[in-house]
């Protein structure tokens, strides 16, 4: 199953806790490393799923069951080589 690495912007940008954390990660969220940069917190996922939608959707759930919500997903494009 291939993996799938995308950021989640959590809405209203809570405090980094480590309550928080461990939230997160008993509701799934295992497969990311939440942090925050000025002021927003975000989580990196690196998520194993059958498609980049299904990651990101069972990402987005996870999340809502600590009670939080995604304000966005970011995807960094990656470096594509050039052809000669």
């Amino acid at each position: 199953m291939p993996k799938y690495e995308f950021r989640a912007i959590l809405q209203g940008s809570p405090e980094l806790t480590e309550a928080l954390c461990d939230e997160l990660f008993e509701a799934g969220c295992d497969d990311g490393t939440p942090g925050t940069c000025g002021g927003v917190f975000s989580i990196d996922f690196h998520r194993k799923a059958d498609s980049l939608e299904a990651a990101i959707h069972s990402a987005i759930r996870d999340v809502r069951t600590t009670g939080h919500d995604v304000a966005r997903i970011e995807i960094e494009a990656k470096e594509m080589p050039q052809s000669a």
